[in-house]
């Protein structure tokens, strides 16, 4: 602020009848609080999200890693596939990206269901490889710094896209992941939120749930695992992490 605003002289009365109705009469000042040595009590802080301890940066190879089942295959800031990972039959779906042939009739269900209801999007991403993924990495980190990168993008090894079974999504030519813009806000964006599952397709990076995914949130990236696994996923309200987590844990 440039300036104060001057306080007001103080008003004496010394007769409470001769007062403004709008001037306070003065009361004798209330005896203080006795000291005490007890703290005054605070309300209680939220609680700070315990993040997963696979959510640190490491390479461990990942321990299922096969191509018959691909929604098993557990991917994070610690467990890697391999550089030689390249699943045997990507094919390419309409022109715009490799994807899994076993995924590819669930996929198009799914875009041609949306598309009937107003909801139409496209694929902007697929599979990437083990190189592909080291490039797009670095240029996270060449924008916003490593620290920022490793919350937002994969380390190559260790992205879904590289299983051939994931896809990022957008409605138009703009990025979903541009600031600003809540891709699960567009019509697109809430079908495919309320709808994919049904169709065999979770998303990886759920609203609120870094410290269990290990990624921020990306409304625009679903993996498929399949129509009976996502069921699975859905009704728990669980991540497909937290639950492949579960599964590992109890298979020890």
């Amino acid at each position: 602020m440039t300036g104060s605003i001057p306080a007001s002289p103080a008003v004496r009365v010394t007769d409470p009848s001769d007062a403004s109705p709008h001037e306070p009469v003065p009361r004798s000042p209330s005896p203080l609080p006795a000291p005490t040595d007890e703290p005054t009590p605070r309300s209680p802080s939220p609680p700070t999200p315990t993040v997963a301890p696979y959510c640190a940066v490491d390479d461990r190879l990942t321990p299922e890693r096969a191509y018959d089942d691909p929604a098993a295959t557990i991917l994070d800031r610690t467990y890697a596939l391999p550089a030689d990972y390249i699943p045997p039959d990507l094919e390419v779906l309409g022109g715009e990206a490799l994807v899994r042939r076993v995924a590819i009739p669930d996929l198009e269900a799914m875009r041609d269901t949306a598309a009937r209801s107003g909801s139409a999007f496209r694929i902007i991403s697929g599979f990437r490889s083990y190189a592909e993924q080291a490039l797009t990495f670095e240029h996270w980190v060449a924008i916003g710094g490593r620290a920022a990168a490793l919350q937002t993008s994969a380390r190559a090894g260790h992205s879904e896209h590289q299983l051939g079974t994931a896809i990022d999504v957008a409605e138009d030519g703009t990025p979903p992941w541009q600031d600003g813009y809540d891709f699960a806000r567009t019509r697109a964006g809430t079908w495919l939120t309320t709808h994919a599952w049904e169709y065999g397709f979770v998303m990886s990076y759920p609203f609120a749930k870094e410290a269990v995914t290990c990624y921020t949130y990306e409304p625009w990236h679903f993996r498929w695992i399949g129509r009976a696994s996502a069921a699975t996923v859905r009704a728990s309200g669980l991540t497909l992490r937290q639950l492949q987590e579960a599964r590992r844990v109890a298979e020890r």
